[in-house]
């Protein structure tokens, strides 16, 4: 019979010996997962399960978006075992805002998406943030300004820039997902840029770019030269 157990693969293919011995950036995420697991179940290894897990939620990021009890109801994943997932997971999200002194300087779109995909990607509901700059273009903060469907006759400009008048931001950059993971603008997003602009002039707060985030890739309106 195949053997089920991480303990009976050879030393050089266990995943928490291969993590010290390679680092985890060599491990494939359902190795990483299987760390997080530690022991599978009957007839399956943490690494199976791990696989298993991937391909039932579609892929980390499926892991990512699934709830607490989502995880639960996966076969052999208690109380415990989500919890640890959801704790690695959050573990990642704190690092990206770790400190201040830590945040990066943003110089191109991409940069910005990357403080933001992993997190923003796996919402349920539309929501609108701003990444705030000082003259230097170094991280000031991000702040959330809206939840919902962000409607450009609905949504109230001035509450975009209330954090970066407080806080006394040189620049922003506006950022919103789309659920559904399609991060092609619509004509609402437009408007709503045109609008940003033009009140980030009034208050000598300039608008660096509004990115929209889908699931695993974003889209830049400046780039695309939509509303500026």
């Amino acid at each position: 019979m195949p053997s089920y157990r991480i303990a009976d693969l050879p030393a050089d293919d266990r995943p928490r010996e291969r993590l010290a011995k390679l680092g985890a950036q060599a491990l494939s995420s359902a190795e990483l997962i299987a760390i997080l697991l530690r022991v599978g179940v009957s007839g399956e290894s943490a690494i199976q399960m791990g696989q298993r897990l991937l391909q039932n939620l579609n892929g980390l990021s499926g892991l990512h978006r699934a709830s607490f009890d989502e995880l639960c109801a996966q076969h052999g994943i208690g109380e415990a075992k989500a919890a640890q997932i959801k704790a690695a997971i959050e573990l990642g999200r704190r690092l990206m805002l770790e400190s201040p002194e830590e945040r990066p300087t943003i110089n191109s779109p991409a940069e910005a998406a990357a403080l933001v995909q992993y997190e923003m990607s796996a919402l349920a509901k539309e929501e609108m943030r701003v990444i705030l700059l000082n003259t230097r273009n170094s991280v000031m903060d991000i702040v959330t300004v809206a939840h919902g469907s962000l409607n450009a006759a609905q949504m109230r400009i001035g509450e975009i820039f209330t954090p970066a008048v407080r806080k006394n931001a040189a620049a922003l950059i506006a950022i919103h997902n789309h659920p559904s993971g399609d991060p092609k603008p619509s004509p609402n997003d437009v408007a709503i840029t045109r609008a940003m602009i033009e009140a980030g002039k009034l208050l000598d707060i300039e608008v660096l770019d509004h990115l929209i985030i889908g699931l695993g890739k974003y889209i830049s309106l400046k780039e695309k030269k939509l509303g500026f």
